[in-house]
This record gives C-alpha cells, structure tokens and sequence, in this order.
C-alpha cells in the first residue's frame, strides 16, 4: 500500500510540476512554441541541433503578427515580445511589474548569485543599483582609461609578425587582463603567460558545463532544493581564488592605505558611502550607450559586505570575459570580410594618431566618430546579449490595441521576454539587416533609427551597467589593434559563419580564426 500511495503521489508530482505546465500557453489562447517537460521549447538546443541564439530570432519571425508569443524555456513559462510599445511599458514605463531577471539557479548558498546585482530583486536590487551607478559614470570611466590603454597595448605589442589566431581566445586574454587590472587591482599578461592561474580559474567560471546546466535547471525548479543541499552552480576552487584575491586586496588596501582607481576601490568607496551620484554625461560616448534610469529612492538599505564586492568584481569578470571578448571577435570578422570599412577605420586611426603624437587620448577616442559607427553596426548585428529577461513580479494586464484581441493578464513569475538580435535584424527596422553597414550610424542616419529597435545594452532601469566601460574597451584595443595590423581571412575562416549548437552563448561553429598582418610602413 505505501509503494502504492507513493506512486501517485509521484505521478501527481511529475504531471502538475512537468506536464501540465506545458500546455500552460494553449489553455490561455496565447499564440506559442510547443512544449515538452523538462526542455520545455528548447529540444533543439538541449540536443544541440540549433544554437541557443536562433531560438528568440525563429520565434519573433515565425509570427509577425502577433505582439507576444508564448514559450518555455526548459520549466519556465516565457513571453517573447514584439510588440515596440508594450517592450517600453515593460522595460521603463510599468517597471514596478517587471523588476527583476531570472535568476541563473535559485540557493542562497551562493553568494556570487544571491548578492550578485543582476540577479538580485526588489529593494535590495535598488539600493544596491543606486550606490554602483555613480562607479560607472563617465568620470570613472577616464581614469581607468589609462589601464585599460595598457593592456590593449600589451595585447599588440605581443605579435611582431605576420599571425593566425582564434580572435576569441586573444580578446579573452585581453579582456582577463583588463579585469585584472581594473576590477581586482593586480597584474596579469595573459599574453607572456597563456596559462596563468587568474586565466585559467577565469576559464573554469565560464565554462558552462553539462553538470552546472543540471544544477541550474534543479534550482530553477525549486530554490528549496537549492537551499536543501547547498548547490552552487560555479566550481568551489574558482569562487575561492577569486574570494582570496578581493579578500587580500581590501585588507592591504585598507591596512595602508592604497588608492587605486579601480572598481574594488569604487566599491570601497561606496561601502563608505563616499560614491556620490553625478550629474550629466558625456554625449560622445557612443550611439550605443545607455543612459541611468531614474529609479525611486530604495526604503532598504543594503551594506556592501566583503561579499558583495565579490560578487560584483565577479559580474564584472563575467561581462569582460564573455560579452566583450565576443564583441570584439565578431567586429574582427565583419572588418576582414570588409576591408573597404577597415580601411576607413584605419585612416581615422591615423588621423587622430598622428594630431596627438601617435598616441590617442582619452578625449580623442570618443571623438572618433566612424569608429563609434563600427562598434555600433557590430553590435546591432552580433549583439553578444542578444536577448533579456524580466521577470513579473506582480499580475500584470496586457491590454487589447484592437476588437478582435482579447487583454491577457500575465500573472507573476512568468518571465518576458525582449528578443533585442531579432528586433535589430527585422528588415522592417534596419533594411538588408544581414548586410554590415556602420552607414547606419552616420551622423545622418542615426536619428532615423527607430527608438526601441537598438538595445545592445537593454533598455530601462535594468539596463546594463558596464555599457560605457565594454564600449571603452573595445574602442580601445581596435585602436591599438588596427593601428599595427590589418586583418585578414585566409583558408581557415569560415565564411559564411555558422553559429555553433554546442554553446549557449554566441559563437562561429569553426571559430574566429583570422590572420593578422603586419601593416606596411606609411599604409593607411
């Protein structure tokens, strides 16, 4: 009798947690993606015949008359939205409903997640935004210039010679280096010592292996589970070698009084609420930078511990080492399979090199506007995030625009969806969306670019942080990097590239392989 009554009571248990949940679109009238338990819409990926990526792009094409369209993202319930208005009513203007990401695993029992700013919610989420964003400004920006210009500088002054390389790999050592320097306060030339330990430990936290996606589909599931036995999605020896180096630094900072303007220091900083909001920007940026949402006054107040400034020196690793180094490569791509852009880039390189001694200030680098004009295409194009989460935390109506559509109340704990690579790859946006074209963003053209359709960094209150420091960085090592070589594709580069099904991020199936030449004395 009890084998008997457990058996239901499993039964019951897999068809109301993994089951029904699949027919949750269906049952509401909701235009969707067919779901299965466990993988929900996502099959493909799981059996890694489609990239991650395509997933968001197939379903905002399959139904261009829709505004939403329902899916699963393994056990979670997703609404993709195209509709432009309701992504604004989502992102900034009904905020309060959609304030929160989905969390990558759900146990307190780590603290690079639960005290880590994207995945954190409500008003911890806002205290904690409020006391970063003043780290993030455009004055914090020039003074980390000058570390950021040294390992771009490092990076080139590395190859003497003509040289074929895997683009990702060098970005990644670069974008290591930056974050060494910027976020964690030590040196590292991942260049001279290709497997040193920061390196390699930095390689362990972003691979994302078959037994971290289980725990993080266990988590999701259940945060009890999570909690139950204390499962932390990121290997242990990784957290703990970078929990040393933040712990060590604070220490000596603190004990004599070392000032570095870096972003353990800003945080420092902040910790002592000495990191006070400023006012205005700078407008050269770049087209793609996002500005700071106004965001009401948090009624909790969060103290920045040890741990929290781990957690977001981590964040900061995470966003160099993956989305800039992916950036970068695709940019790398488009400029060898364009060498007409390249040239043009290259020419205002020189220009600007040779007013200022051969060097490029701080000034000078946002000045240079077809560089921006690159970086901007490049992203629109290969946008490395390339869609983004909010997570309703409180029912929300969907109101009808016409007689024949029905309102659709979105309840709390679905998950919205804003597929940003689709939107800036629909035709009715950005003609000939495939085509690479930095004469987008002309001073001309830009002001005709739809409000809503650009969003590489997101858009609203949860909008990226780092925008201007992943900007600077690329700006930067191009500068450098062009300014030596010119690059070129030869029998190993893939063209046309085919996005990989073995990575949940963005990747060529084959690889960035690209070669580097050097530049002949007085070419432009």
């Amino acid at each position: 009798m009890f084998f008997f009554v457990l058996g239901v009571l499993v039964s019951v248990l897999i068809y109301y947690k993994l089951i029904r949940p699949c027919s949750y679109w269906k049952d509401r009238g909701v235009k969707h993606a067919r779901s299965w338990p466990l993988v929900g819409s996502m099959g493909a990926v799981v059996l890694k015949r489609r990239p991650f990526a395509t997933v968001s792009l197939d379903l905002y094409n399959k139904y261009p008359e829709e505004r939403y369209v329902g899916y699963m993202q393994f056990t979670q319930n997703f609404l993709l939205i195209r509709d432009l208005d309701l992504i604004k009513k989502i992102t900034t203007q009904d905020f309060n409903h959609f304030q929160s990401h989905v969390r990558f695993g759900q146990s307190d029992s780590d603290p690079l997640l639960s005290k880590n700013l994207l995945f954190m919610s409500g008003e911890e989420w806002k205290s904690l935004r409020s006391s970063l964003s003043p780290a993030f400004t455009s004055s914090k920006m020039r003074n980390m210039y000058l570390m950021v210009e040294e390992c771009a500088e490092n990076f080139v002054n590395h190859y003497q010679a003509d040289v074929e390389v895997e683009m990702r790999d060098v970005f990644s050592r670069f974008t290591t280096d930056v974050i060494a320097s910027t976020a964690f306060g030590i040196t590292v030339d991942s260049f001279k010592e290709p497997n040193n330990e920061f390196f390699a430990m930095g390689v362990i936290l972003t691979k994302l292996t078959a037994w971290q996606t289980v725990k993080i589909i266990m988590t999701q599931m259940s945060k009890s589970v999570g909690n139950l036995f204390g499962i932390q999605v990121f290997p242990k020896r990784a957290t703990e070698f970078f929990r040393r180096i933040v712990k060590d630094n604070i220490e000596k900072r603190e004990a004599e009084g070392i000032v570095r303007p870096d972003l353990i220091h800003l945080l420092m900083e902040a910790r002592k609420g000495k990191l006070k909001p400023e006012s205005g920007g700078d407008n050269r940026e770049g087209f793609a930078a996002v500005e700071e949402s106004q965001i009401e006054p948090s009624r909790k107040e969060v103290e920045l511990s040890d741990e929290h400034i781990l957690a977001q020196a981590m964040l900061f690793f995470f966003a160099a080492f993956d989305t800039v180094s992916t950036a970068a490569s695709f940019m790398a791509y488009e400029l060898a399979l364009n060498p007409d852009i390249q040239k043009k880039l290259q020419e205002e390189i020189d220009s600007v090199k040779s007013k200022h001694d051969g060097t490029i200030p701080y000034d000078a680098l946002l000045s240079m506007k077809y560089l921006d004009q690159v970086v901007s295409e490049t992203l629109r194009k290969w946008p490395p995030n390339f869609e983004t989460d909010r997570l309703c935390v409180k029912d929300y109506l969907i109101p009808s625009t016409n007689p024949d559509e029905k309102g659709f109340l979105v309840k709390k704990g679905i998950v919205a969806l804003v597929p940003m690579m689709a939107l800036q790859r629909d035709p009715q946006y950005y003609p000939e969306p495939d085509r690479f074209d930095p004469e987008r963003f002309n001073d001309e053209n830009k002001s005709k670019v739809v409000p809503g359709t650009y969003l590489p960094f997101g858009m609203g209150p949860r909008n990226c942080i780092g925008s201007r420091f992943a900007l600077l960085e690329i700006k930067s090592v191009f500068c450098h990097l062009l300014g030596k070589f010119d690059i070129t594709p030869y029998d190993k580069t893939e063209i046309p590239m085919k996005l990989s099904s073995k990575h949940f991020n963005m990747q060529p199936e084959k690889g960035f392989w690209l070669r580097l030449n050097l530049r002949k004395e007085g070419s432009s």
